[in-house]
């Protein structure tokens, strides 16, 4: 009831400032030098498109000029969603499908594999691996992908398993079925599967499978989920490669150095991976090392976090390495794929890796060295006040591109409808350390900003070889973190009883973290709107070539918007077609849109059963000769939204 009349207060409010807002939006009407395509795809048979990532497609028979013709033309609904009610784990949707074989190959939550005919989302097949439902493993019911592999020995042709799709699971299994069929490779391991739990990863619980492995040749690998802040020594990052055929390993490599292996895990890969086909190289996003928030046990250098890395695909070894942040204490994992394209720099074309993070910047790689392409400096940061704590005295930040989502907010930046209310969020924001990005977790309690969910996360960017532009949505949402001796609190239920906030109980550690979202009581962030912005970036000129306020948040029982200028947090990622357009769900507003890539205009929206927190794909079905748009629409959880199990396509009228 008190939520009720929260709602029916703000409304006014809102509104009176909506009549005052304008869209902040800086629209630049120069393209930059044409660059070549790293690798034009057409239909999507790769996680982000290709197994480079990028997010794009050759495809343009829906272009500016007729995307308003788009339609909805499909709905397959999985039964695969859950808002927990019944203790099942709560479901997002964040699925990518991939085109291959003529078919649609998309996983659920529950890791069910599903098949669909590409023409009118009728279901072909399925495969159940038969996920416990209520144990939410690691970090829930997610699956964001699978992989397509073919046999390449012609003489094997049309035998079972010769064409296959390979997915991970929530309990931590590597499954193989027959691409035509759904049914288990019985050749893969043990009848089909691998319990990626039966190998040692040096640590406490277990590990799971979000993001989808990928496939060089004959080689299948994965990365891990790991849960955060639970565990000191928490299961190692360990990057495993596997023959697709039999499933016996071919090698490993792990993250951790070996002195550390005992009291230090993750620094895994829990974000797409990337593959440098030309070449057989595998580049790797991995995150930070246990604990997120302390790193007292961990002083020691442990280079491969929060780095990408890149390693042979067929021997596991290292070709180089480059860290985004030194000693990670806030949570902040590189989130998506590395995203191999060629650009021009310098009047040169140069094959370049394109890597965002949660703190907002872009790193520009040279994909031969891993040396940044633009200056990056390393900037003396603030020091963390617990004892023993050793943070690290400088972090490296681009100075090109310029970051992409606010890194800094100050007590007198504090945003509300109302004088008191702005009044509240000053007097949160006074209360904490606040020394700007990188100020390390306090007894006291820090200015987190941007927050554990980005900046960028998971969905990553979207790359236009033909402009050079690069699209990223992010969240810009201001968060508090701090750190509580531990002593009387046994778990985090006894934890939440007196905090009520997000607890991590860092066992093995002398402190708990709780991190919370800094709002007024209206409900309303505490930092100036946006609170969801999407860029447009020249890799030519390292600039900002437009930024637009993104998403709106449904308010009123969903009978009303926040205002268009002020955005909303969002998860999944943009997708641009040679039709010069991106395609972007993201937004918990239930829509999926459709912006002009040159300038930022929006161009196209369509209502979804949920909000598309994941990436859109598209693909040219050959029998029809259609080029469709696909999205999964189930909402976010963590988000609050409604929840559903649609994968909704659409096409252009007749």
């Amino acid at each position: 009831m008190k939520n009720r009349i929260k709602t029916i207060l703000i409304i006014p409010a809102i509104l009176l400032v909506a009549s005052s807002l304008t869209m902040a939006q800086e629209l630049a009407a120069n393209l930059p030098a044409d660059v070549s395509a790293d690798n034009p795809v057409q239909n999507w048979s790769s996680y982000g498109g290709s197994p480079g990532g990028g997010q794009y497609s050759a495809l343009n028979q829906i272009n500016r000029q007729n995307v308003s013709k788009l339609e909805q033309a499909w709905v397959y609904h999985s039964g695969d969603v859950s808002d927990g009610a019944d203790g099942t784990a709560k479901t997002p949707l964040e699925v990518n499908p991939i085109l291959a074989n003529d078919k649609l190959y998309i996983c659920t939550p529950f890791n069910r594999i599903v098949a669909l005919d590409p023409g009118n989302g009728t279901e072909l097949w399925n495969h159940d691996p038969g996920l416990d439902r209520k144990n939410t493993y690691s970090k829930g019911a997610y699956c964001r992908g699978v992989a397509y592999w073919s046999e390449s020995n012609s003489n094997k042709a049309g035998e079972t398993c010769t064409k296959r799709v390979l997915s991970g699971t929530g309990d931590g299994r590597l499954i193989a079925v027959d691409a035509n069929t759904g049914k288990l490779c019985s050749d893969f391991g043990n009848e089909g599967q691998i319990d990626l739990n039966s190998y040692d990863y040096h640590g406490e619980g277990t590990i799971s499978q979000t993001s989808p492995p990928v496939i060089y040749q004959d080689v299948v690998i994965v990365g891990s989920t790991i849960y955060d802040s639970k565990w000191a020594n928490a299961p190692d990052g360990i990057v495993r490669a596997f023959d697709v055929r039999s499933g016996v390993e071919l090698w490993n490599w792990n993250p951790i150095p070996e002195h550390l292996r005992d009291t230090v895990g993750a620094a895994n890969a829990w974000a797409p991976i990337s593959i440098d086909t030309k070449r057989g190289w595998v580049f790797l996003p991995t995150g930070s090392p246990s604990q997120d928030t302390y790193g007292v046990q961990r002083s020691d250098p442990i280079p491969y976090g929060n780095a990408v890395v890149v390693l042979d695909a067929l021997s596991g070894e290292e070709i180089w390495s480059y860290q985004t942040l030194h000693h990670d204490l806030w949570d902040y994992d590189l989130p998506s794929m590395p995203t191999l394209v060629e650009i021009s720099h310098d009047g040169e074309k140069v094959e370049a890796v394109l890597q965002a993070t949660k703190t907002g910047f872009l790193f520009v790689l040279d994909r031969l060295t891993g040396k940044p392409l633009f200056p990056v400096e390393e900037v003396t940061v603030a020091q963390s006040d617990v004892d023993g704590e050793k943070s690290s005295p400088t972090q490296p930040v681009p100075q090109f591109p310029p970051p992409f989502t606010p890194q800094s907010i100050k007590p007198e930046d504090a945003w509300g409808l109302t004088f008191w209310d702005k009044k509240q969020c000053r007097k949160q924001l006074s209360a904490l350390k606040n020394e700007g990005l990188y100020t390390p977790p306090s007894i006291k309690g820090s200015v987190l900003y941007p927050s554990v969910s980005g900046g960028s996360n998971w969905g990553g960017l979207a790359f236009d070889p033909e402009s050079g532009l690069v699209i990223i949505n992010s969240t810009n949402i201001v968060t508090s973190q701090k750190l509580v001796p531990r002593e009387g609190f046994e778990s985090s239920a006894d934890a939440k009883k007196k905090f009520g906030k997000s607890i991590s109980m860092m066992y093995g550690t002398p402190y708990i973290s709780i991190r919370e979202y800094l709002a007024s009581s209206f409900g309303i962030p505490c930092n100036p709107p946006p609170w969801g912005n999407l860029t447009a970036i020249n890799t030519v000129t390292g600039k900002i070539e437009w930024q637009i306020p993104f998403g709106r948040k449904p308010i009123a029982f969903g009978l009303l918007h926040t205002p268009k200028g002020w955005g909303s947090p969002n998860q999944g990622g943009p997708m641009i077609t040679k039709g010069g357009l991106v395609f972007i769900g993201a937004s918990i507003d239930k829509k999926i849109r459709a912006y002009d890539l040159h300038t930022g205009e929006q161009v196209w929206s369509e209502k979804l059963p949920a909000p598309g927190t994941a990436t859109p794909m598209t693909y040219l079905h050959e029998k029809n000769n259609k080029q469709y748009i696909i999205i999964a629409a189930g909402g976010y959880p963590t988000f609050g939204t409604d929840l559903s199990d649609a994968i909704v396509a659409f096409t252009l009228r007749e």
